[in-house]
Formats: C-alpha cells, structure tokens, sequence
C-alpha cells in the first residue's frame, strides 16, 4: 500500500497528524525514525511567517528539506498564504498541507482552520493561490463540515481536486462537534467517492483495529494519527505492521524505553535550549509515564524538578517494567 503524490512514494499509509505544541521537530523524528508514511509540522500561521513573527519561522522549518514532511499552513487570504508556500517551498517544503480542520476558537475566529468550511468559495481562493504558487504537491485538511447542516465536504474536496490538491485528509466530525462523541468514518466515504485523488481517513484511530474499520467504513487510502500517538512515538510503525506487513519493531520497554524516552528529551532540550525545553518536554514525559504506570510519585517529582540531570538519573525506574507488575 502505497500512496503517490506527483513523484513522492508515501508508505506505508499511516501518517502523522499535526497537533500543536506536540508535533515538533524531535517527536516527529522520532516517529518517522520507528516508521510512519508522512508526518505533519504544527500549524504556521501563513502571515506571522512571511512576517517573521518571532517563533512561527522555527515551527515551520521543523519540515524543511526532510523527505515525506509536510510543513502545515494555515490562514484567510490568498495572498498571504501564497506567499508563505512560496517561502517554504523555496526553503526546502517537500509538501504543503492546508489547514482547513482546526476547530479552535482563537483560529476559526479569525476565519482561518474549518470556518472556511462555511464559505468553500473563498477557501478555493485560497486552495487555489497555494497551488498556483508552488511546484511542489499540496494537500488538504478538512472536518466533514462546519455542523451537521453543513456537511459539504465531498463538495469542498472535489472542488479542491479541481484546483490541484492531490490528497485529501478528512476529520471525521464537523467542526461543532470539535473531539466529542464518535469520529464518524463512514461519512468520510462520500469523500472518496467524490474525487480521484487519494483521501486519508482521521479521528479516533488509535490501534490497528480501528485502523481497519475507519479503511472499510471509509473506503479510504490510509490513515491519520494524532492524539493516540501521544507517548507512543512507535504506534504508527505497529499499525502499518497490521495492515500492511511492513517492518516494525516491537515497542521498546523497560531500559530500552528509558534510553528513548532520554534521548527524545535531551533531543528537546537541544532544540528549545534547556529552560523552555524543559518545560516543554513535560508533556511528553508525562504521557510516557502514563503508559509506563509510573508509581505517582515518583512521577510528580519527574514532572516539577528544574534539574535535567535529576530527570535523566530517575528515567530507568519511572520507566521500569516493574512499575506494571506492582500496579
């Protein structure tokens, strides 16, 4: 199971999805190295980085010249997302993604993410001016619609197939639902009937079971993974391994665990220079200890000592093996 993109081979189908704050440089390293067809950057705002604003650029390079990344725009006027594209593609960008799925306030307040789901005019203007700017291929994110009246995603992505995207990933709810009840894959299947191009299933995937029912349900070409990933940098390669036989290791337990989990948080420490580095690999400690049954409280010492070497020195038990069987 492979997907194309103009000259670019995405296998296998089980990609990343963007998730602010969380898809940065290091995790998306780390999944791609266990395995995944395509990882996605975190959301950059198409104006702050033409503009330079302070941080969006550094976002945005996280994808930069690395194969089967997709550096993720988001915005409400042509112009400025055309120029970002530009700026990217220029830069390196092997692929950009649209952002057209978000459900946040402070994002859909500004018509950009899934309230241009309620105007498919302009988001065309905009689909279209990303197209029309770059060479390299350009996809699309998108929810079923912005509520259960508005459910004109089929319309939306033929439309953008028209315009050039050449795949199309769907969120299995409407941006009202925002993550509530059940991600609904058999409506994404009006998605892939209405286009030629590739459509990736999203929502509520979080094992290889669900992965097979979002494919059948949806008719869909592969999957998108987000929030189940979290703390399981290696899940992507065990569901490719399940649907597709691709290789895949086993995830890595007890010291094999502690020496991944300290080189991920020495690699963000690198990255986001040691005091917000610290800070931010917080979250991802705690969703590894959170899988680990790490005991409590050895966890919230993890979690509020100021010291990397401290947190270093206590991996190998927070992380044990033998926290589970006491548990």
């Amino acid at each position: 199971m492979t997907i194309h993109l103009a000259d670019k081979a995405l296998t296998p189908p089980v990609f990343l999805a963007p998730l602010a704050g969380i898809t940065d440089l290091p995790f998306r390293n780390l999944v791609s190295r266990y395995g995944a067809g395509l990882v996605v950057s975190e959301m950059v705002a198409s104006q702050d980085i033409v503009n330079a604003r302070p941080g969006t650029r550094d976002r945005a390079e996280l994808g930069l010249g690395i194969e089967n990344t997709a550096v993720q725009l988001a915005g409400r006027e042509a112009h400025w997302m055309a120029e970002a594209a530009r700026m990217v593609a220029a830069n390196g960008a092997r692929i950009i993604d649209i952002n057209m799925g978000c459900p946040a306030k402070r994002v859909t307040s500004g018509l950009s993410g899934s309230a241009l789901m309620r105007d498919p005019d302009h988001a065309l203007s905009l689909i279209s001016a990303v197209v029309d700017a770059v060479d390299v291929p350009v996809t699309l994110k998108m929810r079923l619609g912005w509520d259960d009246d508005g459910r004109n995603a089929p319309e939306i992505a033929a439309r953008a197939e028209q315009a050039g995207v050449q795949m199309i990933t769907v969120h299995g709810r409407t941006r009202c639902q925002f993550y509530t009840g059940q991600a609904d894959w058999a409506a994404i299947a009006a998605v892939k009937q209405a286009v030629g191009v590739p459509v990736i299933a999203n929502g509520d995937i979080t094992d290889a079971d669900t992965a097979r029912q979002a494919l059948v349900l949806s008719g869909a070409d592969g999957v998108m993974i987000g929030r189940a990933a979290q703390g399981r940098p290696w899940l992507l390669a065990q569901i490719a391994l399940a649907l597709t036989g691709a290789a895949a290791p086993d995830a890595p337990i007890g010291p094999d665990l502690a020496d991944m989990v300290a080189e991920h948080y020495q690699q963000m420490l690198t990255f986001y220079g040691i005091t917000l580095g610290a800070r931010v690999a917080r979250k991802h400690l705690g969703w590894y200890m959170d899988h680990a049954g790490t005991p409590a409280v050895l966890r919230r010492a993890i979690l509020t000592s100021d010291s990397p070497g401290q947190v270093l020195r206590a991996l190998p038990q927070a992380l044990s093996q033998d926290n589970r069987l006491a548990a």
